[in-house]
């Protein structure tokens, strides 16, 4: 017997209509939230502990520092306050990681101390300056176009891979037993831990203590 094609059209629509939903792909969740502040020196918000954090900040005088505390907070300072007017604060905050940034302010002379919960994952980007980075147990990828920057490791035995490198200057890595000096020098190391260390300096030098 032959079905009439416009029964068997209907009959499909119908059948997907009764499809459960809980068995349709749904999209990830993209939720994000934005924490923003312009011409304040001081920014603080809540940070989960162990959330990879990605920071993009401003030239200056730089110093990272773990905590036991589960917050972000930044201090910016100068000599002249009123030179901190245009300097802008923004966090995005996702289900799984955050972002901050740190851009504006005057040229030269900032001191800027950011301190994080001390088992994050971070990863670092910075155009200038000398950065200090202390007390952070867990990934770190850090790069520096021009200036110096001293990262104290911890225990050398945590990390399972460990690259140090400079376009010109000095990879001091006294934990690692290395030492090296002028252009394009570098070295890399391999181990047993769980954390992995990338540092990197276009024009200045590397310490690791």
């Amino acid at each position: 017997m032959q079905v009439p094609k416009l029964s068997v059209i209907s009959f499909l629509a119908i059948a997907s209509f009764a499809v459960p939903q809980s068995i349709i792909a749904q999209p990830p969740s993209t939720s994000k939230t934005v924490t923003t502040k312009v011409g304040e020196s001081h920014f603080e918000a809540a940070l989960p502990s162990g959330v990879p954090l990605r920071l993009y900040l401003r030239s200056g005088d730089i110093r990272i520092v773990g905590t036991d505390d589960a917050k972000i907070s930044v201090d910016v300072s100068r000599k002249n306050s009123d030179d901190l007017q245009d300097i802008k604060h923004r966090l995005n905050l996702m289900p799984s990681s955050a972002e901050f940034h740190l851009t504006g302010g005057p040229m030269n002379d900032v001191r800027i101390s950011v301190r994080i919960p001390k088992n994050s994952g971070i990863y670092v980007r910075v155009p200038a300056g000398d950065v200090t980075v202390e007390g952070i147990s867990g990934d770190k990828d850090i790069e520096l176009h021009a200036g110096d920057l001293s990262i104290h490791v911890g225990n050398p035995q945590d990390y399972s891979h460990v690259d140090a490198s400079v376009s010109a200057g000095d990879v001091e890595a006294a934990p690692f037993g290395e030492s090296r000096s002028g252009l394009f020098r570098s070295f890399t190391k391999s181990g047993s831990g769980k954390y992995k260390l990338h540092a990197h300096v276009g024009a200045g030098d590397v310490t690791l203590l």
